[in-house]
């Protein structure tokens, strides 16, 4: 779980089994441990679990993660992919970790400056190579 700064816990969960279809928005931190399709916006942290499926583009302040995303993910500050995380799609973000054996089918752009999930301008970036 994420917490807030005032020590408050902020989350939207899809539960494992739920499938969600259209654009998704939540003004806060988002856990998705189900299947997602359409477009996903969190004006938080977004935790993807390794059971998870995402069939949209994403946009987040923070992500983890460690399931399965098929759309572009644009992240405002760190994004972490772990072991079990497969991305088909471009990815933006400020800091990046990957762990060995993450799966990445796209193009990684570290941005040098990025705006907050809900007001992304592309600003000064420079494109990255990662093998893995």
């Amino acid at each position: 779980m994420f917490k807030k700064e005032d020590g408050a816990v902020v989350e939207t969960v899809i539960a494992a089994g739920v499938k969600v279809e259209g654009d998704f928005t939540s003004p806060g931190n988002v856990r998705i441990e189900g299947i997602v399709k359409g477009s996903v916006k969190a004006d938080g942290n977004l935790f993807v679990s390794d059971t998870a499926r995402i069939e949209a583009d994403v946009r987040a302040d923070n992500a983890m993660i460690a399931g399965e995303v098929t759309g572009d993910l644009t992240v405002a500050e760190k994004l972490e992919l772990s072991s079990t995380a497969k991305v088909n799609g471009n990815i933006t973000a400020r800091v990046m970790s990957v762990e060995a054996g993450a799966v990445i089918s796209g193009t990684c752009l570290i941005a040098v400056e990025t705006a907050p999930a809900k007001t992304r301008v592309r600003g000064n970036e420079r494109p990255v190579e990662v093998e893995v």
